[in-house]
Parts: structure tokens; C-alpha cells; sequence
């Protein structure tokens, strides 16, 4: 029997019970009438958590990464020029998929932990005319960073580019406007913010990025990820064309958390993640413990702790796990052992959880 655990790291999320319960409900079958219905309503609810009107707004079956790579190979075209403003992990995975696309990435490095600058960005896209797009990762999951979304979304299209949007941490945590930012192209996950079990990539295009598509000389490179292919089976209308067997009871669930995030309330759930932030920084300031990003740019769902001097981090987080049922998150790549990356996502994000949370470390840091 595996053990039940609080998870607070960065991802994945506690689950709702009532999405574990989904799961269990009968299967049937990807091309079923009923089932046709049902991928309308979760189509909808999804425009609705990403604030959106795009008809292709759909959830790929695989998780944040093939929302990622489904962005690069149905916009990029060998020999396109991308501009990549990278401050992290994932925007290092952005310069991977675009490189494969064969597309040419400029690359814009900021530190781990700072955000984009809207200003180094835009110098960049001066110097590349022929950019056809900027991508950035709007909240950081390394660093627990936020960066101007809509800022850079303007940016781009100032310049003539298309923009791609890593919101894997965002939805429903933080502020995210599609529409009203111009976001061109957009992905994300389902076992962060919105705390349905992980293995699904929603993801939103609107028309300016699917007439980018149309206008490729060559088909993507994957067919699987090919938007043309995709939206023959999601739709819109009854007619859905045969691609690929969908994962019935995983779609079950993000229709079920897409549904309590809509009976909370958007802009409730991204206050209660605010909330809830600040009641873990008062408790772990109390403790003396510091923030490794500045306040006015940090992710109120993804916190990065630094570890204190003379502290084994990793024993610390072995002990949550052992003695609290509590899984915390360890940095990444420069910031391995130097930070603890603390989940506070959907179901996740409860004053129990911050009780727990600081209970835990207290009681760890006390033992040495």
C-alpha cells in the first residue's frame, strides 16, 4: 500500500476527493455520443479557466511537457527564428523543443530567481526583426518567480511576433487573462493549481497562432501533437474524426476540478492562493527562514525557501516525509541544495497544510 501524503512540493498537488471519486465512474468510449457532449462542457470550462474565447482551447493527453512541445511543433517551422527569454528550468526546456522544431532560437538569459525584463527583451527583438515569436514561462516552478505576462505578450506583438505562454504553475493560482493579455498560445497542467491527478496539458490557440499553422510549408514533426489532426477529434460539432484513444477517466477528473474551481470562483481562488502565501511567510519569517525571490515578484503558489547555513536540506525533507507525510520540493540545477521549493496549489493551498508545514520544519530544524 502506498502511503497517503500531504503534498506541498511543487507539483504534483493534493487531489480533490471528489476528483478521485471521478475517476472511479464508468468508462466509456472515447467516441460515445454521451462522451462527445461531455468534451463540449470540459472545452468550456477550460475557456473559462484560462479566461478565453479561443475555439481551440483543449486538453492534450499528456502532461505540461506535451503542452510545451505541442506550442513549439505546430508554430515553428525549420529555419524560423524564435526569440526565448529564459530564467529557469523551463524556459531551458523551451530552447530543447525549439531547437528540435530546427527553428533558431535567441536565446535571453536572466538570473534564477529574478524575473524577465520586459526592456533586455525587447532590445533582443529590435536586433531580430525576423523573430516569428517569443516564448517566456509566465511563473517559474524552479525559481518560484513571476514574470509580466501581459507585458511580454505586448511586447511581441509590438514587435510582429506571436507569443508562447508556460502557464504549467499559473491557472488557477494566480491572475491569467488570455484574451485580455493577448496571449497568442498557451499550455499548462493539470496537477498543479488545479489539483486533478497529473497526465493532462490544457492548452489554448487563438486565431492568429492557428493561422500561423495553416501557413507552415512542412507538417509538424509530431503527429501526435499535430493541432490539425487534434482539433478533427475535439471538435467544435458532433462529428469527431478517430485520433487517438483519450484518457476517459483522466478527462473525468479535470472536468470535476475545472468544475470546483468554477463554483469557488477564479478570482477567489487566486485571493485564497494570495491568502494563504502570506500566512505561510509569516510563520516562516517567524522561524527566520527567508525568501529566495523578492516579494513583489514571488509566486504565492510556489515558494522558494532558502535552506539556512549548515543546514543537510535533503535531511530535512526526508524527515517531513518520514515523520509528517509532508513532501516539500528541493532546487534545481544552480539551486540545488541552496533552496526548498514549498507548494501551496489548489487543494494543497489550506491553513491545515501551512500548519503542518511549519510544524514540520520546526520540529526538523530543532532536531539538526
Amino acid at each position: 500500500m502506498l502511503p497517503k501524503r500531504a503534498l506541498m512540493g511543487p507539483g504534483p498537488s493534493d487531489v480533490y476527493p471528489e476528483v478521485l471519486a471521478a475517476m472511479a465512474r464508468p468508462t466509456i468510449g472515447h467516441l460515445d455520443p454521451a462522451f462527445v457532449d461531455f468534451m463540449d462542457e470540459l472545452n468550456e470550462l477550460l475557456r473559462y479557466a484560462f479566461q478565453t474565447q479561443n475555439t481551440v482551447t483543449l486538453p492534450i493527453s499528456a502532461p505540461g511537457s506535451a503542452g510545451m512541445e505541442c506550442a513549439f511543433v505546430n508554430l515553428l517551422e525549420p529555419g524560423d527564428k524564435v526569440v526565448i527569454a529564459s530564467n529557469g528550468v523551463f524556459g531551458g526546456r523551451m530552447l530543447e523543443n525549439a531547437s528540435r522544431c530546427g527553428a533558431i532560437p535567441v536565446v535571453v538569459e536572466f538570473e534564477w530567481g529574478t524575473p524577465i525584463d520586459p526592456g533586455k527583451v525587447e532590445e533582443v527583438l529590435k536586433a531580430n526583426p525576423d523573430a516569428v515569436a517569443l516564448a517566456f514561462v509566465h511563473s517559474e516552478t524552479s525559481t518560484g518567480v513571476r514574470s509580466d505576462a501581459q507585458t511580454l505578450c505586448n511586447l511581441a506583438h509590438d514587435y510582429g511576433c506571436l507569443n508562447i505562454v508556460d502557464a504549467v504553475t499559473s491557472l488557477g493560482g494566480i491572475k491569467l487573462l488570455v484574451d485580455d493579455w493577448g496571449v497568442d498560445a498557451i499550455y499548462s497542467g493539470t496537477q498543479k493549481c488545479l489539483s486533478a491527478p497529473p497526465g493532462l496539458s490544457p492548452v489554448s490557440f487563438n486565431d492568429a497562432a492557428m493561422e500561423k499553422l495553416k501557413a507552415r510549408k512542412t507538417p509538424p514533426q509530431s503527429w501526435f501533437l499535430d493541432l490539425n489532426l487534434l482539433t478533427s477529434y475535439w471538435g467544435p460539432g458532433a462529428k469527431r474524426a478517430y485520433h487517438h484513444t483519450a484518457p476517459i477517466n483522466s478527462l473525468y477528473a479535470l472536468h470535476e476540478a475545472l468544475l470546483i474551481l468554477k463554483k469557488e470562483g477564479l478570482q477567489n481562488a487566486w485571493d485564497r492562493h494570495s491568502r494563504n502565501h502570506q500566512l505561510l511567510r509569516e510563520g516562516l519569517e517567524a522561524m527566520g527562514l527567508e525568501f529566495y525571490v523578492e516579494e513583489a515578484y514571488r509566486l504565492p503558489q510556489l515558494n522558494a525557501v532558502k535552506v539556512p547555513d549548515g543546514v543537510d536540506e535533503a535531511a530535512v525533507r526526508s524527515f517531513l516525509l518520514d515523520e509528517y507525510n509532508l513532501e516539500i520540493g528541493a532546487g534545481l540545477g544552480p539551486l540545488a541544495g541552496k533552496i526548498w521549493r514549498i507548494g501551496l496549489m489548489g487543494a494543497s493551498s489550506t491553513e491545515r497544510h501551512i500548519e503542518l508545514c511549519l510544524d514540520g520544519l520546526k520540529a526538523a530544524l530543532a532536531k539538526g
